[in-house]
């Protein structure tokens, strides 16, 4: 037969009476989505949600409103799903949350967790049973725990969280999926506390919802990451089907370019083919390969060289400054603005605007730019009026945007917008023989300076061309000025070099930082054996050693209570401080205090 509630108008089919909850131990169930029995336990009508159980409509719908948003603000998959559980922690009055999703291999794994360090979820200190996870993609079907405590798979999950004595822990479970198999599990931790059969039910329902947001999410990013690889793969199997040419490339380089090298003429080949047309370029490089340089010749050699060429060094102002320099401002927009100031978009009108480092600016003002290289519109800073210019765009970045995207750091629209025609300079190391041109270029540079009439012996060109120089071009240019200023003859020896008496300071810095990874855009310096600096340090900081693996479920306790004693003290012994040194509320760090029995003291 079917009920109707005047409380709470949905149609509920009555079911087997055997599935209600009794007195007694609880056992764990299986429930469907589809429409539940009542509690008649309450004289045959199904009772409200309270706000332990559920909240009313508009709470829900503002929450999943909420939730829908995080999902579609970043492409950062872990944050984001963080994120959501913060918000399931409040709307349902959860502990401890956590998000599995299945790997290449179709083994499950912690994602995204909250009440509990992701680091212990992951390596088992937790004692997260990934295998009851397991159950809930294998059927496709929710589940519901009443007392975890009295589930063997759950009793070494449930000794870790924070509770009191008497406090009867449940869980819920419900699958992450799409229109295929599921493939992930998104788990809750609540207190029992008199909760109805019906508010699980509720909780069940509700979950669904949001895990159908979160599956969507993830097929979709798990679709953009095979897109990429296949693009990858697919750029370098073109690469490698090029014909090569079959004679070295010949021609005259870039006007105040000096080089000789096949790499520095393949670069000068590619602008002089760029520059005629309006296309966006970008300039991939490590620092002090020359970008700026090479932004001027693509001005100077297209129909826009009579034409301003400005440019913006994007990492040298933060995003407020970086946007009204850009963009400009009108008279009393803030404070110092005194009158109207054009900016450097307005003033490149007609001619070519050069972004340096702009894979530095902030994912804010990466929506404003955007608007700017698609429509040609913008307003000034405190204006309402709209300005279209004609700009050609040139952009330089050392940084490895690839991965700025795939991190939601660098938006994917704007990379695809600027990323039109890339030109990848090469490394000083890879053109090892224009560095004898180089360094007498920069020297011819020095002595017109300072009158002098210095040269190179034969011994010293060959050094600096063994010379890595993960500086690149301005590194040799400081290492020439060097030996230049502190020559005391007319010819600069080879132990009149800095890397002659170990003061070097390329090699100084490197050996400080070690092999791992490049420092502020610059490349690897090679390092020999006998020279190798000390292990990479970690993620946080520091380089502690660990000899002993992790602790396991039954000895973190005393671990634990220690933890939190330290935490105590360190705050004063004022619980809402110490819950924010552990990154726990107020009342979990009440529940981990009676837990572990540690008096309180007044100060």
């Amino acid at each position: 037969m079917w009920l109707h509630d005047a409380r709470n108008p949905l149609l509920l089919k009555n079911a087997d009476p055997r599935v209600r909850p009794r007195g007694g131990p609880a056992s764990p169930r299986r429930t469907k989505e589809s429409p539940v029995m009542p509690d008649t336990s309450h004289g045959g009508h199904t009772p409200r949600p309270s706000s332990q159980g559920g909240a009313d409509g508009s709470l829900a719908l503002i929450t999943m409103y909420e939730i829908s948003k995080i999902l579609g603000s970043t492409l950062n998959l872990e944050r984001s799903l963080r994120d959501v559980l913060n918000i399931l922690s409040s709307y349902l009055q959860m502990r401890r949350g956590v998000v599995t999703l299945s790997d290449d291999a179709g083994l499950l794994e912690v994602v995204a967790v909250t009440g509990m360090s992701l680091t212990g979820a992951r390596e088992g200190e937790a004692c997260f049973p990934l295998e009851a996870m397991a159950e809930v993609t294998g059927t496709a079907m929710p589940l519901i725990i009443y007392d975890m405590a009295g589930d063997p798979r759950f009793t070494k999950y449930a000794a870790q969280a924070y509770t009191v004595e008497d406090d009867i822990q449940s869980l819920i479970a419900v699958p992450i999926k799409t229109t295929t198999r599921p493939f992930g599990t998104l788990s809750i931790e609540r207190h029992r506390d008199g909760t109805t059969r019906f508010q699980f039910e509720h909780d069940v329902r509700f979950l669904t919802m949001v895990t159908n947001l979160i599956g969507q999410t993830v097929a979709l990013e798990r679709k953009v990451a095979a897109d990429r690889d296949r693009l990858f793969l697919e750029k370098a199997r073109l690469e490698k089907a090029l014909p090569r040419p079959e004679k070295p490339l010949t021609g005259k380089v870039l006007e105040n370019v000096v080089g000789r090298s096949q790499a520095i003429l393949r670069v000068s080949a590619q602008v002089r083919q760029v520059a005629p047309s309006r296309a966006t370029v970008l300039l991939r490089g490590e620092s002090g390969t020359g970008k700026e340089l090479i932004a001027r010749a693509i001005h100077y050699l297209s129909p826009r060289a009579d034409k301003p060429f400005i440019k913006v060094n994007c990492a040298a102002l933060p995003e407020n400054l970086l946007e009204s320099e850009l963009f400009g401002h009108e008279k009393g927009s803030f404070t110092g603005a005194t009158s109207e100031r054009k900016g450097r978009f307005e003033l490149a009108h007609g001619g070519t605007l050069f972004l340096d480092e702009i894979g530095e600016i902030t994912p804010h003002f990466q929506a404003k730019l955007l608007r700017v290289l698609q429509e040609g519109e913008f307003e000034r800073v405190g204006g309402n009026r709209t300005l279209s210019v004609d700009v050609r765009l040139v952009t330089a970045t050392n940084k490895d945007l690839e991965d700025a995207v795939v991190k939601g750091e660098f938006r994917a629209d704007l990379y695809y917008r600027i990323n039109v025609v890339p030109i990848f300079l090469p490394a000083l190391r890879e053109r090892r023989e224009d560095v004898p041109l180089l360094a007498q270029f920069f020297l011819d540079k020095y002595n017109e300076e300072n009158a002098r009439s210095l040269r190179f012996s034969e011994a010293a060109l060959d050094v600096m061309g063994h010379c890595s120089f993960p500086g690149n071009v301005r590194e040799l240019e400081n290492c020439v000025y060097r030996a230049a200023t502190l020559a005391q003859q007319d010819v600069i020896q080879d132990f009149g070099l800095s890397c002659r008496h170990d003061q070097c300071l390329s090699a100084t810095l490197w050996k400080r930082r070690g092999t791992g990874k490049a420092i502020g855009g610059l490349a690897h310096a090679p390092v020999t054996e006998a020279d190798a600096p000390d292990p990479e340090p970690s993620d946080h900081g520091w380089d502690f050693p660990d000899p002993t693996p992790p602790p396991s479920c039954d000895e973190a306790e005393p671990e634990e209570r220690a933890r939190l004693i330290a935490a105590m003290e360190k705050a004063g012994w004022v619980q809402a401080k110490a819950a924010r040194l552990l990154g726990m509320t107020p009342r979990q760090i009440g529940y981990a205090l009676k837990k572990h029995d540690i008096p309180l003291k007044r100060l």
